[in-house]
């Protein structure tokens, strides 16, 4: 297991050199409460709030470097790596966080990080807080036009029984996405992704290379926001 941090645009990535034994995942739906006088309180969902991604761990001094819980090859002196996240998180960086074998693969910033500095070793115990980058637009009711959209609106007629959902098409990638999971719902088989991959293979493949990533690894590096076609 890794976990890594690829700048979103520009800069040189950054893969932690030790995990921790426990990663925290925070993910919260927002309701929105409406009282009705023949009902009482009713609660409407409204979407889900950022997800957060925390943890605490250690960066290992020299003297501890060849520690078992090192990753092989990516141990760094623990002021470099203070550096580097401080000013992540002081410039406010829109990072791809993936921790490989789980299901970690978000947009986020770092919103809180906590580096103290104990024993005779060099070693540094920190905490870090992650929390998902969403998309902020903001519109006036001109803009949205919802005065047209609500005279041109009629109701759907659901008789029927309604059709089959459509398996071709396009799908842009979302935080947390992975291949079989999009051919599960959107191919009709997990057993699909390797069709989907190669449907797709140029795309995933430059888009990792942007990332920093020598290959996507045969699509087990996907990012947020490439748009894929179905198959």
């Amino acid at each position: 297991m890794k976990a890594k941090l690829i700048p979103v645009g520009n800069g040189s990535s950054f893969t932690f050199p030790a995990l921790p034994e426990k990663i925290k995942g925070k993910e919260e739906a927002k309701v929105q409460s409406f009282e009705i006088i023949s009902q009482g309180v009713v609660k409407v969902p409204k979407g889900t709030d950022a997800i957060e991604i925390s943890w605490e761990a250690e960066f290992f001094g020299k003297a501890k470097r060849n520690e078992a819980i090192v990753q092989p090859g990516e141990w760094r002196e623990p002021l470099e790596c203070i550096n580097i996240l401080r000013d992540f998180y002081t410039n406010g960086t829109v990072l791809n966080l993936i921790v490989t074998e789980t299901w970690i693969n978000l947009d986020v910033v770092i919103v809180s990080f906590h580096p103290e500095a104990y024993g005779a070793f060099g070693n540094v115990k920190y905490s870090i807080t992650f929390a998902q980058k969403k998309p902020l637009a903001i519109y006036d009711t001109n803009e949205l036009k919802i005065a047209a959209f609500v005279r041109k609106t009629k109701p759907r007629n659901d008789s029927g029984g309604g059709s089959a959902p459509s398996t071709k098409g396009t799908y842009t990638v979302r935080s947390g996405d992975t291949l079989s999971g999009i051919a599960q719902r959107k191919c009709g088989g997990a057993s699909k992704w390797t069709a989907l991959y190669n449907a797709n293979t140029s795309v995933i493949e430059s888009t990792a290379k942007r990332r920093g990533m020598s290959s996507s690894d045969h699509g087990h590096w996907i990012f947020p926001g490439t748009t894929l076609v179905l198959v």
